[in-house]
């Protein structure tokens, strides 16, 4: 099977829908000519045209609001949040009038909107360009969030994630652009709301999604060296949560690690771990691990950022904690 780049296997995944549907419209700071900041929509503007891909002034709150409108009135718009930091700025139109529209209209009007954007750190972007935002947009009804981790993933999420009639939040990690993996010429879908067992194993659960679940896989085979059998899960989506094939797996294994690189505290590793609790207690064979970057503004400083984020290794000792216990 072909290889390509995530971020080759998004912009192809854009090309087959935005060909076969019209209504697809992409808006965001320098997606054009530039083809964004990240080359994601590199080219697509010379073979859709200045009408269907939008460059857009700094203003996420200008175009992530006319957004929402032109969804309600039959488009398809596809926005580019540069960093997802910048969410923030249209707070009021992804989480009162997006992510609320169908509910308050009894159904009547419908919002197939879908946000792409990045997060994460690692590339010594600072405190205002580097946070992972998952947890605020899945607290939010109304709202799908999706996170792959795969450039198989990326293309058959995006692909499904283009054919909702709801509106869907679809964030990559910076620090996945460039990597490579296996994506098949003939079209495929990845369902929303089904996680993948990356890696089968019989002692441990590892529970992540986005960049983390590399790390987590690089920590299983770390943990193998010791006797650990790792199970890997994928979450894929935060939003629908696949939280029966965590339950699964959980009641294999007996052992729960979840690792994400948002901030620790109420962080969606929080959700997951409380499911559980509640739904699969009496299956646990050891206290519940959450690993997730520490509670402080991601620093500037590459030492300091590589303290207060998540790695492998960091994973590596949640699961001996877990395994020992």
């Amino acid at each position: 099977m072909r290889e390509l780049t995530y971020s080759k296997a998004l912009r192809e995944a854009l090309t087959e829908e935005m060909a076969r549907n019209p209504d697809i419209l992409l808006l965001g700071e320098d997606i054009g000519v530039y083809g964004g900041v990240f080359k994601v929509t590199e080219g697509l503007l010379d073979r859709f045209g200045p009408e269907r891909v939008i460059e857009t002034p700094i203003s996420e709150a200008g175009f992530v609001g006319a957004s929402v409108g032109l969804a309600m009135t039959g488009k398809h718009p596809v926005v580019e949040l540069m960093f997802m930091d910048f969410a923030y700025v249209a707070a009021d139109s992804i989480f009162n009038q997006a992510a609320k529209m169908r509910y308050m209209s009894g159904g009547r009007a419908h919002v197939p909107l879908l946000i792409r954007t990045q997060q994460g750190g690692g590339r010594g972007n600072a405190a205002q360009h580097s946070q992972s935002l998952e947890t605020f947009f899945t607290h939010i009804p109304g709202l799908k969030v999706v996170l792959p981790s795969t450039p198989y993933d990326a293309k058959g999420l995006l692909k499904s994630a283009l054919r909702d009639p709801n509106p869907v939040v679809f964030i990559e990690h910076k620090l996945l652009y460039n990597t490579k993996g296996p994506v098949p010429e003939e079209e495929y879908f990845v369902p929303l709301g089904q996680a993948d067992v990356k890696r089968t194993g019989k002692d441990a659960t590892v529970v992540s999604w986005s960049r983390t679940v590399l790390h987590a896989l690089e920590a299983a085979e770390l943990a193998a060296r010791e006797g650990i059998d790792v199970e890997v899960i994928d979450l894929r989506c935060t939003v629908p949560l696949d939280i029966n094939t965590v339950l699964t797996s959980v009641k294999k294994t007996g052992r729960l690690v979840v690792a994400h690189e948002a901030h620790r505290r109420a962080g969606v590793g929080a959700e997951i771990a409380s499911l559980v609790q509640e739904r699969a207690f009496d299956y646990l064979d050891a206290p519940i691990e959450r690993v997730g970057a520490m509670d402080i503004p991601i620093p500037y400083s590459k030492p300091l950022e590589d303290e207060a984020l998540p790695g492998v290794q960091h994973i590596v000792r949640a699961i001996k904690r877990a395994a020992y216990a």
